[in-house]
């Protein structure tokens, strides 16, 4: 048994029926070259060979009666390897719209707390003989740095790698604890609150101080919440999904990369600042202030690598909508990611992770609630979009034999915000996974189709130069 840190805590207590807290990948392989084919009992198998060492995977989670202190994790006592790997099967003709509305159908459901929280689709009747494999999980157990990690236990180097070592220990399946038992093993932990609470405060006050210096002193550009623009990404979500999904080639964006001096991440967001703009003028709504995006940040050290939970922060960064130029574009997010890093910087990566201990998963709850009853849609937007970006392997991965195609990631939706645009690189390709509320965003494949177009114009600058 094993409390769960207060941000992971926080990411359970902050999802209600139309925030879900989960992050997803779909997935495309080729069984092309499997002995006796690939089929849900393939995935079966290769998950209950290696379900030792994937720890997320078998556990759930138990809360504390009254959400008075962060629940524990233990080993599910009644683990159902069938309820969690499923087989699905896509209309014809089985290509990336027909994955992405399937997607969108898994993203639309809350996981069942009263299981370990994820489960994974094998989707049959994909385009070329490929198969699909949809996998769902949820935020409290995985960020984005530890979702790569998992992905070198689920997927080998090679279709028939050598025989792995069984761990040396098992950890045995826990007992249920009791409400009255959750409460006193809570006792101890809610002591150390109080200094907790004075240690976080003043590392607060230290990192403002901090911060009010830096901006004084230099000409800091940096996204401030609060100040996004109204747009028609955002207002009430409700609990329906759309996804799309687009790939764009590596090289193209290194090669854009190299010709402005800038950075991959500066080029992604560049992008996704075009295939915005775009879509804007297309429903000649372009606000005069740019677009204010969250940027989620791992802050996970080399000594935490391989643990579980979360490890993240958030900068934030207008993308530049505002203007037309794709090179202007570029250098302005530029300019604001590195006025980002640096107040993120000040501020500290670990000041979310430490205001989240301090603070009681019934605050997060009640307070989300009371937020999207009374408050949701009816103030400026605090962000329009959260976009992540994520780097993959450079390297072919096999799953029980079958080829890794390509790999498109997902993320959630904060209340307010109908969009998210995660990106993760995978081999010589990048995926750009799309997913948002069926509502704010009806149309989210015109954004996705624009993201070719946004890359193209700058590679067009760039070999103009």
């Amino acid at each position: 048994m094993e409390r769960l840190t207060g941000l992971d805590a926080a990411f359970l207590a902050l999802e209600t029926p139309a925030s879900h807290m989960h992050v997803m990948a779909t997935m495309v392989l080729d069984p092309s070259e499997v002995p006796g084919g690939f089929t849900v009992d393939t995935v079966r198998a290769l998950i209950a060979e290696r379900l030792p060492r994937l720890e997320p995977f078998r556990r759930r989670v138990v809360e504390v009666p009254f959400g008075l202190y962060h629940p524990v994790w233990i080993e599910d006592p009644d683990f159902d390897l069938e309820h969690h790997v499923r087989r699905v099967a896509v209309p014809a003709p089985g290509g990336l719209e027909e994955l992405a509305d399937l997607t969108a159908d898994i993203a639309g459901r809350q996981l069942d707390r009263t299981r370990p929280l994820w489960q994974m689709w094998v989707v049959e009747g994909v385009e070329h003989g490929h198969v699909g494999l949809i996998a769902k999980m949820h935020h409290a157990a995985i960020d984005g740095a530890l979702g790569v990690e998992l992905m070198s236990q689920l997927f080998d180097l090679e279709p028939t790698p050598p025989p792995q070592e069984p761990p040396e220990l098992e950890s045995p399946r826990d007992r249920v604890p009791s409400d009255i038992g959750l409460l006193l093993g809570s006792v101890t932990s809610m002591a150390r609150q109080p200094l907790l609470m004075l240690r976080a405060t003043r590392k607060l006050v230290r990192s403002a101080f901090r911060v009010v210096q830096r901006v004084r002193t230099q000409n800091v550009t940096a996204g401030v919440p609060l100040t996004a623009p109204r747009s028609p990404l955002n207002g009430v979500l409700t609990p329906h999904r759309m996804v799309a999904l687009t790939t764009v080639p590596l090289s193209d964006i290194k090669e854009v990369k190299q010709a402005f001096g800038v950075t991959v991440n500066d080029v992604v967001l560049a992008i996704c600042a075009g295939a915005l703009r775009r879509y804007l003028e297309e429903t000649g709504e372009v606000p005069e202030k740019p677009l204010l995006a969250a940027i989620p940040a791992s802050v996970r050290t080399e000594d935490q690598r391989g643990g579980v939970g979360n490890r993240v922060s958030a900068m934030f960064a207008t993308l530049a909508t505002q203007l037309d130029d794709p090179v202007e574009r570029l250098f302005a997010v530029r300019e604001v990611m590195s006025g980002a890093k640096q107040v993120h910087d000040d501020i500290g990566g670990q000041t979310l992770t430490e205001w989240a201990e301090v603070a009681a998963p019934a605050l997060f709850s009640r307070g989300i609630r009371i937020y999207e009853r009374l408050l949701e849609g009816r103030h400026p937007p605090i962000i329009n979009l959260v976009v992540s970006n994520v780097p993959g392997p450079s390297f072919p991965l096999y799953c029980a034999g079958a080829r890794l195609v390509s790999l498109f990631p997902l993320g959630p939706l904060l209340a307010g915000a109908g969009l998210n645009i995660t990106v993760l690189s995978y081999l010589d390709s990048v995926g750009f996974g799309l997913i948002g509320c069926r509502e704010l965003v009806p149309d989210i494949e015109r954004i996705a189709s624009k993201v070719p177009d946004a890359l193209a114009e700058l590679q067009k600058a760039a070999q103009e130069q």
